[in-house]
């Protein structure tokens, strides 16, 4: 009875060992608890389903912190359905077609290509004295990986210029 016992502790041990697949943007999004104004956003906006079934994407992801700074009533008037463009815009403006890790940057700044269509369609990221900035942005927390991405956690929220 022991030796079954051991064996069967040995086995969970093993199966437990083993690497569970990473969730995408969105589920990874929504098991961190503080991106639930983003994932509101990008349901408002049409955009929830992109960032759950996309492929090899980087978001700079605000915290509801970073939403609750902007000033009163902002996040609210962009929920509105007759603003889905310009919700759509804004989030998209925080979404890379590519992957791009911290480890990727080189010191001083780059410009990386969103996904946001026409006007103001590229960051300008900066790493120097230990820190990233994007845009106005600071990343906080860096690397999250999702199975379809990277995630970047910001500080603002960042607003295109057109």
């Amino acid at each position: 009875m022991r030796k079954t016992a051991f064996g069967a502790a040995i086995s969970f041990a093993l199966i437990s060992a083993v690497p569970a697949t990473a969730d995408n943007i969105v589920e990874v999004a929504k098991g961190a608890g503080s991106f639930n104004t983003l994932l509101a956003a990008a349901e408002a906006a049409g955009l929830a389903g992109a960032l759950a079934d996309g492929s090899n994407l980087t978001v700079f992801a605000p915290t509801d912190e970073a939403f609750a700074a902007l000033p009163d009533g902002t996040v609210e008037n962009l929920l509105k359905p007759e603003n889905k463009d310009q919700l759509a815009a804004i989030l998209s403006y925080h979404v890379l077609p590519r992957e791009l890790a911290s480890n990727m940057l080189p010191g001083g700044t780059i410009h990386v290509k969103t996904i946001k269509q026409g006007g103001d369609t590229t960051l300008s990221v900066t790493k120097a004295a230990g820190a990233v900035t994007v845009d106005e942005a600071t990343v906080v927390s860096a690397d999250i990986r999702a199975d379809n991405g990277i995630i970047h956690v910001i500080d603002k929220v960042m607003l295109p210029s057109s």
